[in-house]
Parts: structure tokens; C-alpha cells; sequence
């Protein structure tokens, strides 16, 4: 239950002091400071070595998951006997449910959940109800949303010993009540299997399964095994099962809570009516019975988050459970890259009340939803033990908060210094900057792109690409995982230049990265303001040969205050190279991976088959379905064209093709 370090480095340059600062701040009950580290400073390592002296459970919070994904498998290096847990949000795409009244227009919500960030998610809240104390959680600001309460969650966890007497049967319906699904044919996560005595469960946390075996009504023996092969892994006397699902719930409980629903529902419903909003009042009753009957039916429903102020027990108005209410009260709090993290989580909650507010308000949710929510800002300090924000530039809320208290790291142990700046006219930009690429690349560098749009991004992307160049971009409508193996492969080289707007930003540790273009840095705003500048130098900092690039025809006050304050700490830097015979050199980074990369396999297209496919699926479809089916083809078709994916387009393609052959045959067929 301790946690041990383990690193082929030692704290060097300013990196010992501050550890000793930050440990001995946290040992006087100080309750928030800030580390303000340059970047290449060595952050994380510092926060790993005070989690190794402080010895408690702890909780980093990162802005985006891009940047908690690498925290998380630099955690994982440093501390592999240890509990690092990886917390974000499990959606690859989600539209949340909304109505908006202005256009009488309801939208459903939609989502595509990964279920390798669930399974991580699932784990991280069974380290921590486990009572395991060596636990580190690389969380997003999605550890302010909702969870289940972890009283409820901890009473449904089951514990199984060779020789409980227990009937199948029994057992079998255990499982169902931890939302584990039956499925004989397909043994998947997050389900069972049943052979005779013999009954294989693959837990929805974890990578491998048990095999229990039943003699009569005795446990007689559990087995850990391959989920794939069935192969046994191991004896096992003893094993926990931990719930499929964080909403999970008691028989009891769920009962209790049904009835509580049922009558705010009816209350709901009379207040409608007095008011003479027949539709509403209606449409509630039908949304709302259907889930009860879910729930009644299997335990769960869709949207279920919504009814959990009465599964948890709270009143009116009260805060929801989140991940920060598993961890025991002496835990300890990093906020990486603060000055980005604390707005994201001040800004949560106001747009979650908004939507909520139309959807109670216009029959389609019963007031109780409003309660399922993020928390606000004051409920999130409440619930912090100790904290440190992590911030090369913090913010003002920062350093209120720490009360003065900052611990500076400037120097790099590497010996490397801040980039060198460029500024050059935006008139023949692109022309300038693919012959900068073009020099790193003959020496095998790596180059990251800054836009201020998506579009723009992508178009760069497409046009350097026609001229050769191997490219790819990233932003927030790329998928989670997607971007972690993009930034791997930017770092192996499988492509040399990575374009992007914001996520280039804060935190990536990239080493092999020599150049930063920052196209259209005269553009005060948000993103090309000194903080954002500033981070988005601090990219280049982490190669011997680190240049920036910025693009501009004229120097605006953001543009002079970065430029000033690089060049300062790039004299720093200097001054203690020159006095401690320090040669920079660069971070020998080892490339880790959070995902398991597949391999690539040629795209065979059966097209007899497709054929076959498209059309028996259009025969069953009404005339409005066959055409909306047809208008999302022909989006997808031109999408697939403007991502290049030509074989992609193909297939599409021709099942529009098909789509539209059976249409006309309809249209000439209906009256």
C-alpha cells in the first residue's frame, strides 16, 4: 500500500527544492500552492516524487484528455507496482438531450461510448472502494459530474470464497443485480456465461475473467482466467465482484426510489394541468412511466443519472456524488496546466442548468434532473483536501487561493533552454513554412502547427499532404484514443508535422518536436493571447534545436510579453548552464502507449455482398426513412472525398447507389 518511484533519473536543477518546498508546505497543513514550472522543467516527475513522500492517495486533474492520457502513462512508468487509473469521459461522440422552445425542436441524446475508457473507468472506482491506498487518479474535469453515491456502490460489491454455500441459481441472479448480462454464445466484457456447475464471468473493469465452479450448492473452486482462450491464469481462494455499471443498485433501494419518482411525477403532472399544459403533462407521463418500467424490468433504464438524486437518498437542490466523494479524506490534489482547468470547471455548471431548466420546464424530464448535474466551483473547493495547481503561467485565482505561497521551478535538469523566436509576415506564410518543415524533416525533427480554426487545419493538412509532406491534425472532434496513437505516431515517426488549433497547447510532452509555426499570432484573443502564446512556445522547449515561428505583420502586446518573458528564462537558463558546466541536452522519452495498436489490414470490399446487404435493408424501409437514410449517406460520402479515404468513399458510394435504385422503385410503385 505504499507507493515506490521508480525512475532512472534524480532530481536535478531546480526540481529538489521544490519537491522539499511542496512536501514540507503539504506536512504544515497548508491548504493550497502553486507550482509555477516552466515547461521541460520536469513537473511531473517532481509531482511523482512528493506522492512517493507524502504517501497518500491522489487525484491530478487535467484539462483535456489528450494531456491526461500522457500524465496517465507517465504515472504508470513511474509507479508500476502501483494503482494508476486513468478517469475521463467514456463518450466518443455525445449530444446531450436538449429542447429548444424558440424552434419547438427536442433533441434526443445520442452518444457512442468507448468502452476501453469505461472499463478504466470502472477500475479506477474499484481501486478506490477497494481501501487500497496507493492509488493515483489522472482524471478530466468529468470527475465534477455525477456518479453514483459510493455507499450504495460499495454495499453492492460481492465477495466469494472457496466453499460458501450458495446455489447456482442464487448465484446466477447475484451477477444480474450487479447489471452483468447473460450471454452463452459470446463471453464479453461485462458478462457471464453458463456451462453446468460451471459459470464464466468476464468483469467489466478488468482484462481477465473467473471461472467458478459449483459441486451441488458449494463453491468448490475459482480460477482466473484468459477471457479469449478460457486458459487458467491462476487459483484464486478469494475474489470480490464489483458492479458493471456505477448506477448500479440494490433491490431495495430501487423499489424505495420508484416510489419516490412515481410521486414527483404525479406532482409534476397536477402542476401541469392547473397551469393548462395538457401536452406536457402528457408527454412527461409516457417518458417517465417508460423508464419505470425499465427499471422495473431490469434495473436500469437510459438516461438513469437522471433519477439518481433518489437512488443516493439526497434531498432537494443537493450536490451529486463524483468521483472526488471515493477518495478518503486525507487525498491529495494536483491541478495540471490550473490556469486552463479551474475555468473549464467554473464554466460547467452554468450551461447543465440552462438545458435541464427547458427540459423540466417543457414536460420532458421530472424536476429531479436538475439535481443531476456537475458541480459548481464552491462545491468543488468544498470537497478538496490539500491541494497544488501546476501552472507554467497560473492565473489569478491561483495564486489567491495559495496565499502567496509559490514554489518556483525555472531551471531544466536537461540544461535546455527556451526556444529561439522568429517573427516573419504573414505574405507568403505557407510557401516560408513548408521549407522550415522541410529542413527538420531532412533532419529527421518533428514540427507542430498552430491554426485558429478546425477548417483550416484540415485543409493545411490535405494541402501538404498533396506536396508530400506527412501530416496529420488534431482537435476536439477527434475521438480520445484516436489522438493518443496520433501523438505516439508523431513521436515515432510514422508522420513528421501534427497541425491543430488549442490542443497543442498546455502539457504535451513532445521531445522530438524542434519546430512551432504559430500561424496568425497577431490575432489578439484567446488563443493567441501571452498565457496562450507562452504555452504554445513552451512546445519547442524540449529539443536542443527548439525554434518558434511566429507569423504576424505586426507585434502585437501579447506577441512582446511572450516574446520577453521566453527570453528572460531562456537568460536563467544560461546563467546556471554557465555556472554548473551544464551541456544541454535532450529527454531521452520512453514511448509508451496507453492503447494496444491493432494491425492494420488490407480493406477488401465484397461487393456482391454489399450489394446484397444495402438491399435488404431498403426493402424494409418506409419512404421517409429511405430518404433520410440517403441524405446521411451522400454527408458521409463527402466527408469520406474531403478526408481522402477514397476506398471508404467507394463503398459508400455504391450502397447510395443501391439506396437510391430502391427509392425510385418505390416512388413508382406508390399510389
Amino acid at each position: 500500500m505504499s507507493f515506490h518511484l521508480k525512475s532512472s533519473y534524480h532530481p536535478k536543477g531546480d526540481q529538489p527544492k521544490a519537491i522539499a518546498s511542496l512536501v514540507a508546505n503539504v506536512q504544515e497543513s497548508q491548504k493550497a500552492q502553486t507550482l509555477l514550472g516552466v515547461t521541460g522543467s520536469g513537473k511531473t516527475f517532481t509531482m511523482a516524487n512528493v506522492i512517493a513522500q507524502l504517501n497518500r492517495p491522489t487525484l491530478v486533474i487535467s484539462h483535456n484528455k489528450t494531456l491526461a492520457a500522457q500524465l496517465y502513462a507517465e504515472f504508470k512508468e513511474f509507479f508500476p507496482d502501483n494503482a494508476v487509473e486513468y478517469f475521463v469521459s467514456y463518450y466518443d461522440y455525445y449530444q446531450p438531450e436538449a429542447y429548444i422552445p424558440s424552434r419547438n425542436v427536442y433533441i434526443e441524446k445520442e452518444l457512442s461510448i468507448n468502452e476501453e475508457i469505461e472499463r478504466l473507468r470502472l477500475r479506477t472506482s474499484s481501486s478506490l472502494l477497494s481501501g487500497r491506498r496507493d492509488v493515483i487518479v489522472v482524471a478530466s474535469v468529468s470527475c465534477i459530474y455525477g456518479m453514483g453515491s459510493p455507499v450504495n456502490l460499495k454495499k453492492q460489491i460481492l465477495s466469494y470464497r472457496i466453499g460458501d454455500i450458495i446455489s447456482r441459481h442464487a448465484f446466477l441472479l447475484q451477477l444480474v443485480s450487479l447489471l452483468y448480462n447473460r450471454n452463452d454464445n459470446h463471453l464479453k466484457r461485462g458478462t457471464f456465461r453458463v456451462r453446468g456447475d460451471m459459470v464464466d464471468l468476464y468483469l467489466a473493469s478488468e482484462d481477465y475473467a473467473y471461472r467458478f465452479l459449483f459441486f451441488g450448492d458449494e463453491l468448490e473452486a475459482i480460477h482466473k482466467i484468459n477471457p479469449i482462450t478460457g486458459t487458467k491464469l491462476n487459483d484464486e481462494t478469494a475474489v470480490n465482484i464489483f458492479p458493471a455499471n456505477l448506477f448500479a443498485t440494490g433491490q431495495e433501494v430501487l423499489e424505495r426510489s420508484i416510489g419516490s419518482i412515481e410521486q414527483e411525477l404525479n406532482k409534476q403532472i397536477r402542476f401541469f394541468l392547473r397551469q393548462g399544459y395538457k401536452e406536457e403533462a402528457e408527454r412527461l407521463e409516457a417518458r417517465t412511466r417508460l423508464d419505470i418500467g425499465m427499471m422495473r424490468e431490469v434495473g436500469y433504464c437510459h438516461g438513469i443519472e437522471n433519477y439518481s438524486r433518489f437512488f443516493d437518498g439526497r434531498v432537494q437542490g443537493e450536490r451529486p456524488f463524483c468521483l472526488i466523494d471515493y477518495f478518503p479524506k486525507d487525498f491529495l490534489t494536483f491541478i495540471d496546466e490550473s490556469h486552463v482547468s479551474i475555468p473549464q470547471i467554473k464554466g460547467m455548471w452554468g450551461g447543465d442548468h440552462a438545458r435541464k431548466k427547458n427540459l423540466v420546464n417543457y414536460g420532458f424530464r421530472i424536476p429531479s434532473a436538475m439535481d443531476n448535474r456537475p458541480l459548481n466551483l464552491k462545491e468543488f473547493e468544498g470537497l478538496l483536501g490539500q491541494v497544488v495547481y501546476v501552472s507554467a503561467t497560473p492565473s489569478e485565482y491561483e495564486l489567491i487561493d495559495s496565499e502567496g505561497v509559490i514554489v518556483e521551478q525555472l531551471i531544466r535538469p536537461t540544461g535546455l533552454l527556451d526556444p529561439k523566436i522568429e517573427v516573419h509576415r504573414t505574405q507568403g506564410q505557407i510557401d516560408h513554412l513548408i521549407g522550415e518543415i522541410n529542413r527538420c524533416v531532412q533532419r529527421q525533427e518533428r514540427v507542430l502547427v498552430t491554426t485558429l480554426t478546425k477548417k483550416m487545419a484540415e485543409k493545411l493538412t490535405e494541402y501538404m499532404g498533396k506536396l508530400s509532406i506527412k501530416c496529420r491534425y488534431i482537435h476536439s472532434e477527434v475521438k480520445t484514443l484516436d489522438r493518443v496513437v496520433i501523438l505516439e505516431d508523431l513521436r515515432s515517426g510514422v508522420f513528421d508535422v501534427l497541425i491543430g488549433v488549442n490542443l497543442l497547447r498546455e502539457g504535451l510532452d513532445l521531445p522530438e518536436v524542434a519546430l512551432v509555426a504559430i500561424l496568425d499570432a497577431d490575432k489578439e484573443g484567446f488563443l493567441r493571447n501571452a498565457r496562450s502564446l507562452i504555452q504554445t512556445i513552451g512546445r519547442a522547449a524540449r529539443h536542443v534545436n527548439g525554434k518558434v515561428i511566429m507569423y504576424a505583420d505586426q507585434r502585437t502586446p501579447s506577441m512582446k510579453q511572450a516574446i520577453q518573458e521566453t527570453e528572460r528564462r531562456r537568460k536563467m537558463q544560461e546563467a546556471h548552464n554557465k555556472k554548473h558546466r551544464i551541456t544541454p541536452h535532450a529527454v531521452q522519452k520512453a514511448k509508451s502507449s496507453l492503447v494496444k495498436k491493432k494491425e492494420s489490414k488490407p480493406y477488401v470490399v465484397d461487393e456482391a455482398l454489399l450489394d446484397e446487404v444495402a438491399e435488404s435493408t431498403a426493402v424494409y424501409m418506409s419512404l421517409p426513412a429511405l430518404k433520410k437514410a440517403i441524405k446521411q449517406l451522400e454527408k458521409k460520402v463527402d466527408k469520406a472525398s474531403q478526408a481522402m479515404d477514397y476506398i471508404r468513399a467507394g463503398t459508400l458510394q455504391r450502397e447510395l447507389q443501391v439506396l437510391k435504385a430502391k427509392l425510385a422503385e418505390k416512388l413508382a410503385l406508390s399510389p
